[in-house]
């Protein structure tokens, strides 16, 4: 799928905050089923700036990374859910494996993964460091991801 408009009015957006002195934080991920620890790290996420941009999987980039039986949400319902989050001022889908482009477009001040990577390790490092940037991880709670959720369904039906 082709998000070229929605990345060019983030792109735009991203422009208009940096004119107003805004500290732009991007993160990423599928966010299939909304859960606490989502909300938790989303949170946590837009506390580090002024603004959060979320660059969500699209849904064919989802059944590439985790199977063909996800997303169980598609594209429209995920980013309706996250758009209403008070945490979450932009969600931009993106089609890639990995959102190397996205982030190359938008080049936000601040970068955060969630989990249990190394900054190093993560997607889009060098690109925001080099402008100036900085990359953070911030970690999960425990308890709390979309795939236990999926299994305590399965066991209820």
């Amino acid at each position: 799928m082709n998000h070229a408009a929605e990345w060019e009015a983030a792109r735009s957006q991203v422009a208009a905050w940096r004119e107003q002195g805004k500290t732009i934080v991007f993160t990423n991920g599928c966010f299939d089923l909304l859960h606490p620890g989502h909300i938790d790290y989303l949170g946590k996420a837009r506390a580090l700036g002024d603004v959060l941009i979320v660059g969500l999987n699209d849904d064919d980039s989802i059944s590439g990374l985790k199977g063909p039986s996800r997303p169980i949400n598609p594209l429209s319902d995920r980013k309706c859910m996250l758009a209403a989050l008070k945490a979450v001022d932009l969600v931009v889908p993106f089609a890639e494996q990995t959102p190397l482009e996205l982030i190359k477009t938008l080049l936000p001040d601040i970068l955060i993964k969630g989990g249990d990577y190394t900054p190093e390790d993560i997607v889009g490092a060098k690109e925001v460091r080099d402008n100036g940037g900085h990359v953070s991880v911030i970690t999960f709670v425990d308890g709390h991801s979309t795939t236990a959720l999926i299994k305590r369904i399965q066991q209820l039906g």
